[in-house]
């Protein structure tokens, strides 16, 4: 797609307010703008053994690139926990590279590379990362909140990060972006590029509360039609407004939108492609176009659609390359999403996103009925028990000499091999996630389920959840395998699936008992 002189003109009105909310940044009050790191991860930032950050480590305060940089350096190791609250404008003039054993820094961006454990929050009257972006490269376990990420630059002067506001890429897990602002001021013509991208293999991750404005970009998560590594991403309660597309681009994987505002998406938005699919529940569309289909492609990708309001929202004709899912969208797939997740009725999403989305508001969220609540500082850690593996449970594995099925199986595998007894044979999906099921002829009560992986599949299984075979009920969900309690069930099937793994599962055993 080519962004030229009408993105201009679409943004200059924003531009004004940009330049007002920057100066508006810079004076905020101490109470409107300080804060420490708030409430917990959501979304699907949860998963694959959770999101926490530098939760348990030392905190140090930081007001210019380098100070960030240098507290990365000055860790015993690059996994060390650490929060770093920074206040002020982070920009070129003040970020230089700084070495140590424990970071991988790099002049003109905020280099978040090969490192973990860690939470960038803005305090005080605010922090402004200006013309500088953020960027996360071969890391895990981060938390970026209450910041302000404006006007990164890919061509022109100054240039920062690809010209992304916040980019991922090169196996990055587990990442919570919360109450941030992220803008720019025009389109790719201007110099801008995107404002969150997601790219090579980059997977868990969750973008809630923060505004994303004035762009011809908002964000993807996948480079190209074969760059499909990427996926579990949930976008909630976050403003778009006045961008032209990407909002974001999906190539492959797997993302959830929820209670969303969208309003100003000028050209289209939600652009689900190459196989990918995306769930997009209870969002508010208004005065855009074509806000959800898939674009500028041949290669489709898939929604499922519910409780969405389309207000002044106008609809192009279907080509071979261009297909919108409206004017009456609908869904053409499905997709089952692991946490737990409250939803706001679509109608009071503009009214909520208007008063909790962005940096420097309090930090206050949705209590999941219309209503806007502040969560508590989030709590250092109970350590660890030292012995934290569950107790194998005792009684008759009710699954021996049950029948078995599932959603697909590898060559050489078989459902039946995870009810035989036997920890050397053993059941895989045809892929990375799917689901094995062991079934009664008559209804039977558990309460405990136990999945046992090979010795060589130790550790692959990520995400799973346990579904009541007869209604489809969630009766548990969590992350790694092994003992599983689960509410007191009477049921004829029970189901174990899988929704994420390192690489492909080998479930050697799915144990059932009473008690």
């Amino acid at each position: 797609m080519k962004l030229g002189r009408p993105v201009a003109l679409r943004l200059t009105a924003g531009i004004g307010a940009l330049a007002l909310a920057g100066a508006a940044a810079m004076t905020l009050s101490t109470s409107e703008a300080s804060a420490a790191v708030t409430g917990t991860a959501t979304g699907y930032a949860t998963q694959n053994g959770g999101t926490t950050g530098g939760a348990g480590g030392a905190t140090v305060r930081a007001t210019t690139g380098t100070q960030i940089h240098q507290a990365l350096c000055d860790r015993a190791s690059d996994s060390t926990p650490i929060t770093i609250e920074v206040e002020g404008t982070i920009n070129h003039a003040n970020t230089s590279k700084v070495s140590g054993d424990s970071c991988n820094t790099a002049d003109g961006v905020i280099e978040l590379k090969q490192i973990s454990n860690v939470t960038l929050v803005g305090v005080g009257s605010g922090a402004t990362f200006d013309q500088l972006g953020i960027h996360i490269r071969e890391s895990s376990n981060i938390i970026i909140q209450n910041v302000t990420v404006q006007n990164v630059k890919k061509s022109g002067s100054p240039t920062s990060n690809g010209g992304d506001a916040i980019g991922m890429e090169s196996d990055v897990r587990n990442v919570w972006v919360d109450h941030v602002n992220l803008l720019a001021s025009g389109g790719e013509s201007e110099g801008y590029d995107g404002l969150f991208d997601m790219k090579d293999n980059t997977q868990y991750v969750t973008l809630s509360y923060s505004t994303l404005r004035n762009s011809g970009r908002g964000g993807l998560i996948g480079s190209s039609e074969t760059e499909l590594s990427n996926g579990y991403i949930t976008f909630h309660h976050n403003l778009y407004e006045n961008l032209d597309s990407r909002t974001p681009l999906l190539r492959g994987g797997t993302a959830h939108m929820y209670n969303n505002y969208y309003v100003h998406l000028n050209e289209s938005g939600i652009n689900s492609r190459a196989g990918a699919k995306a769930r997009v529940d209870n969002n508010y569309f208004k005065d855009s176009k074509d806000v959800l289909g898939t674009f500028y492609t041949t290669a489709a990708g898939y929604w499922q659609v519910a409780g969405n309001t389309f207000d002044n929202v106008t609809w192009s004709a279907s080509a071979s390359d261009y297909k919108p899912a409206g004017p009456n969208p609908v869904s053409n797939t499905s997709v089952s999403i692991p946490y737990a997740y409250k939803l706001d009725d679509a109608s009071c999403v503009p009214g909520i996103v208007g008063q909790t989305a962005g940096a420097n508001k309090g930090m206050k969220v949705s209590d999941g009925s219309c209503s806007t609540q502040t969560p508590d500082p989030t709590p250092t850690p109970t350590p660890t028990p030292t012995d934290p593996t569950p107790t194998q449970p005792t009684g008759t594995n009710l699954s021996l000499g049950a029948g078995a099925d599932g959603s697909s199986k590898a060559d050489g595998t078989s459902y039946g091999n995870v009810r035989d007894g036997s920890m050397t044979t053993y059941w895989s999906p045809s892929g990375t996630t799917g689901s094995v099921s062991v079934k009664w002829g008559t209804a039977t009560t558990i309460s405990k389920v136990s999945i046992r992986e090979t010795a060589a599949g130790a550790g692959r299984i990520t995400t799973w959840r346990i579904l009541n075979g007869d209604t489809g009920a969630v009766l548990a969900s969590g992350s790694g395998a092994g003992v599983i309690t689960v509410p007191k069930t009477s049921l004829k099937k029970v189901t174990f699936e899988i929704t994420g793994a390192g690489a492909t599962p080998q479930v050697a055993e799915f144990e059932t008992y009473a008690q």
